[in-house]
């Protein structure tokens, strides 16, 4: 496969307002994405795009970019405004639109930016078509342009958000609601800062919202699924009976029991397996999908239930295409991304709140005590910075300490050396039964690493 130049594993990221963040590259990708969809068609019909955005100040001259580019190409343009990523994904398939754009960087500051490519079902767009759009629009020339009454026109959709919120409600069973519940959630001044309380709400929750005064600058600063001190300390106070936090996209969620303490991502993920196979959502021998970073001690669990746990490269798109690929029905990260097929096409922090309510109410058990069931093996995590990526597997010395450390962690535990797709780091991981053994087990490996690279 060619190199990728503009994407990465989610979409195109980067500084906003400095390449390839640009609104030049914006209009470039939207006559692109145009183009692609209309020859896929077969015909000359106008391809209909669906923008959405989170709320960075920079997507307004984001999103204005990219439909002038659809519109250049005669295609047809539907904003949503601020919407989650999940929800833009949803309206993509409902509307029957050709693709689907959402503006956002997810987790990162104000100031990036990235845009993420739907296609008519709700799916991310596959490497393949993506290094297709790359080659569109470094080389322009390529697409003729329109011209005259051929050229398109773009409108914004009122109520969209609706849309989505009856979509996400459905997801929870008929016969449980929120009703006396008393939940916070952190919309993380982002997207989902109406859609998110409102649901809650209209199931019957008594709702503390945090985050939801974006003024284009805010969006995930001290707040949110990497910031949760505030809704821990919130939650205890309050005593309220959960907590959640959303990121600036809303794909993902960080769950606080009610004693303002954080529920691990794979924690999470092993609590929906053991509910959805316990309601027949779930079958013995099926597969639950993880990524290599996902905890070993969640794999054993997911083991222990009958079932079967398959990792792919981090990313949710990846866990995706193996769960399309493989009729799955539940995949997710650590990072707290979690699919359920059934319902969504991407990750959804939305909708795994209501699916951790429902677990709490299927088995009348608190989700700190759920989450007590599944033993995670210490974990850690290092980066160092490096000169050059040489290929791992020819750094003599670093596979020999992978093969000693291998042997001293016995079969149970793991080492995942990989390098950063945005910087340059190397980036360590190691888990095992023991917690010191694991810090010096990764601390050797950083120092192989350090002579090698550095």
């Amino acid at each position: 496969m060619s190199e990728r130049k503009l994407f990465g594993t989610d979409g195109i990221r980067g500084k906003a307002n400095i390449y390839p963040m640009t609104s030049e590259v914006a209009t470039a990708l939207g006559r692109a994405v145009t183009y692609y969809f209309q020859k896929k068609s077969g015909n000359e019909k106008r391809p209909l795009v669906i923008v959405g955005k989170d709320t960075r100040l920079s997507c307004y001259m984001l999103e204005q970019a990219f439909a002038s580019g659809v519109c250049s190409q005669g295609g047809k343009v539907i904003f949503t405004g601020p919407l989650p990523t999940p929800g833009v994904a949803f309206v993509t398939n409902s509307m029957r639109a050709d693709a689907g754009v959402m503006i956002s960087a997810s987790h990162n500051n104000f100031d990036d930016n990235g845009i993420k490519l739907f296609d008519a079902e709700g799916f991310k767009l596959p490497d393949e078509v993506e290094l297709i759009l790359e080659d569109l629009v470094l080389n322009p020339e390529k697409i003729l342009p329109k011209t005259g009454g051929d050229i398109g026109r773009a409108k914004r959709l009122e109520g969209v958000d609706g849309r989505y919120i009856v979509h996400v409600k459905t997801a929870l069973a008929h016969e449980y609601d929120l009703a006396g519940m008393r939940v916070v959630v952190d919309c993380a001044n982002g997207a989902s800062y109406k859609v998110a309380p409102m649901v809650l709400s209209e199931l019957g929750a008594e709702v503390f919202s945090l985050g939801v005064s974006p003024n284009g600058e805010n969006i995930n600063l001290n707040c949110g699924s990497l910031h949760t001190e505030l809704a821990c300390t919130e939650v205890s106070k309050l005593r309220a009976d959960i907590g959640f936090c959303l990121d600036g996209d809303a794909d993902r969620i960080q769950v606080i029991d009610k004693n303002g303490e954080v529920i691990d991502g794979d924690k999470l993920i092993g609590i929906m397996a053991k509910s959805m196979l316990a309601k027949g959502e779930l079958k013995k021998g099926d597969t639950v999908v993880g990524t290599v970073m996902s905890n070993i001690g969640l794999e054993l669990y997911i083991q222990s239930l009958g079932l079967k746990f398959h990792r792919t490269k981090v990313g949710d798109r990846y866990i995706m295409e193996f769960m399309r690929d493989n009729g799955s029905k539940l995949g997710g990260e650590p990072s707290g991304h979690i699919i359920f097929f059934d319902h969504a096409t991407t990750g959804d922090g939305t909708l795994a709140a209501l699916k951790t309510v429902e677990a709490t109410k299927f088995f009348e058990k608190e989700i700190d005590e759920l989450a007590s069931e599944i033993d995670l093996f210490p974990q850690i995590l290092k980066n160092i910075r490096v000169g050059e990526k040489r290929p791992l597997g020819e750094l003599k010395d670093l596979q020999a300490g992978i093969v000693e450390a291998n042997k001293k962690l016995n079969g149970k535990g793991r080492v995942v050396i990989r390098y950063s797709g945005t910087e340059s780091l190397a980036r360590v991981m190691v888990e095992g039964e023991k917690e010191k053994e694991v810090n010096q087990i990764c601390d050797d490996l950083i120092q192989i690493l350090k002579k090698e690279l550095g």
